[in-house]
């Protein structure tokens, strides 16, 4: 099967689709003065645009890898997520805290998601 890779750096793709899967590279909404429910609304769309350039949409997600600054982010973070994602959707997930690329990401987010 062929591998697919789009919008590569040198570095890395933002996405690549293999065999009906499809990658994203971890997503951030950057932003100085944004909170982490204001970043992970904007990284949560992010991946709805992403997925939809490349033929899936969120319901198809089959895991997501939350990566957080701080955990003690984890509940205003599940609040952003909890209300994005849809009844019978869910996604498998894992949520970890970890050292940001830059100071002002709070959160970065991952996703493995079936084409449509």
């Amino acid at each position: 099967m062929e591998i697919k890779r789009y919008e590569g750096t040198g570095r890395m793709s933002r996405a690549v689709v293999h065999n009906g899967t499809i990658y994203l590279c971890g997503q951030t909404a950057g932003g100085d003065s944004l909170d982490v429910k204001k970043q992970t609304a904007g990284v949560l769309l992010k991946i709805e645009e992403l997925l939809d350039k490349y033929g899936s949409d969120k319901n198809h997600i089959l895991s997501a890898t939350i990566y957080l600054k701080e955990i003690g982010l984890f509940k205003d973070m599940n609040e952003v997520w909890d209300a994005w994602v849809e009844d019978g959707h869910e996604p498998a997930r894992a949520c970890v805290e970890a050292k940001m690329a830059a100071d002002n990401i709070l959160v970065e987010i991952s996703i493995v998601a079936a084409e449509k």
